[in-house]
């Protein structure tokens, strides 16, 4: 048990001065004045810093030099979760791109069992493909993009263990009764990747579907004689979408419109790849190499490969760039994307109750600590 004190907190409901945070061990026991801390309380003193609820990244690639396509094993989530540390984020949806059916079944399987000591950590997986249109494909690898079959939606749909499984494939590739079959087995389906008409988005918005994957990106546009994906999911409030702000895979001035439209059902995502959180020059993703230089991923043709952005680098572009409230922008990062997988209850504020996933960070927006199931660590501002 402790107690942290001096701190402005951002509790997703609202901004709160003059209390403590007291946490006994993983979750959080009270808000209160100092005064009423029992008086033999160990106590963290944060020097004026903000508090908010721990990030939650419902789209990593991988970081820290790593890619979960590369090694899917304990070791890789491991330097995943303690890179995400540094800069805010407590919790993840590590995500394997387009891939055989071998490498979808052991991602399932390492998942579960990393999870059995870090549930609040990995909350799941996200498998980005393989049932994509491949006029969409982006960077993910054409060779593996397939028509779903019974047998492996049925391992997804059984894969209880592995606690959140998000899926994003494309509607018009996708029947129907196979988006009924996952979501009825609690499986979260997002549509990605997709050339999809406005039609055909909400067919599929229709049959279960209820996320988009990285708005903007790799999906039909907003036309004025043809609404396309985006069209759909900004008509439809009660579809969520994460978008990444990192001002190279969608211009800020877009990220504001879509704020305007969707507000708390807008999120951020990172998509990162290896260079977040490391110093890369090159990696591979999807069979291609892809080159890191002025804070972007692209591959020899011109095809972004995810991106080098932390989940405090979004927030901060969407203070700096977008010109939202803080408290907002931690919303996106947190309260937000727990919401789409149904984790709000425990996840996203800071609330009696509530599992202690903390992110503590400077005026600049610089992370000096963070608190991992109840555990507080100490950084150096980056």
């Amino acid at each position: 048990m402790y107690a942290l004190t001096n701190g402005t907190l951002f509790t997703g409901a609202a901004e709160l001065h003059d209390l403590a945070i007291w946490v006994v061990g993983d979750r959080i026991q009270a808000l209160l004045p100092p005064f009423q801390l029992p008086a033999d309380l160990p106590q963290v003193d944060l020097q004026g810093h903000y508090v908010a609820p721990g990030f939650i990244d419902l789209q990593l690639n991988g970081c820290g030099g790593v890619m979960f396509n590369d090694q899917i094993a304990p070791a890789t989530l491991e330097v995943m979760h303690q890179t995400n540390l540094r800069s805010g984020t407590t919790s993840f949806l590590p995500t394997l791109i387009t891939a055989c059916d071998a490498d979808m079944i052991t991602a399932l399987e390492v998942v579960a069992a990393y999870r059995q000591h870090h549930s609040s950590q990995v909350l799941g997986v996200h498998l980005e493909g393989p049932y994509l249109n491949p006029r969409r494909k982006g960077i993910h690898n054409g060779d593996y993009i397939r028509p779903p079959d019974g047998p492996m939606l049925k391992c997804i749909a059984q894969a209880d263990s592995v606690g959140r499984r998000l899926i994003t494939l494309a509607p018009e590739i996708v029947e129907p009764a196979a988006i009924q079959f996952l979501t009825a087995a609690g499986v979260v389906v997002a549509a990605g990747h997709t050339d999809a008409t406005y039609e055909q988005a909400i067919a599929g918005f229709d049959a279960g579907i209820t996320m988009a994957t990285h708005l903007f990106n790799a999906m039909t546009p907003w036309q004025g004689r043809s609404p396309g994906m985006v069209g759909a999911v900004l008509n439809r409030a009660d579809i969520y979408a994460g978008i990444i702000a990192d001002g190279h895979h969608v211009h800020f001035q877009s990220i504001a419109l879509a704020q305007k439209i969707k507000g708390d059902r807008l999120f951020l995502v990172t998509d990162a790849t290896p260079p977040a959180g490391a110093t890369l020059a090159s990696f591979v993703i999807g069979g291609q190499e892809v080159f890191y230089q002025d804070g972007k991923c692209v591959a020899a043709d011109g095809t972004l490969g995810g991106s080098a952005l932390t989940m405090i680098e979004a927030v901060k572009n969407c203070v700096d760039q977008l010109s939202l409230p803080l408290a907002e922008a931690l919303r996106m990062a947190s309260l937000y994307p727990a919401a789409a997988i149904g984790y709000a209850q425990e996840l996203g504020k800071i609330a009696p109750g509530y599992r202690a996933n903390l992110v503590i960070f400077n005026q600049n927006l610089s992370v000096t600590g963070i608190v991992d199931q109840g555990q507080y660590q100490s950084f150096a501002p980056i």
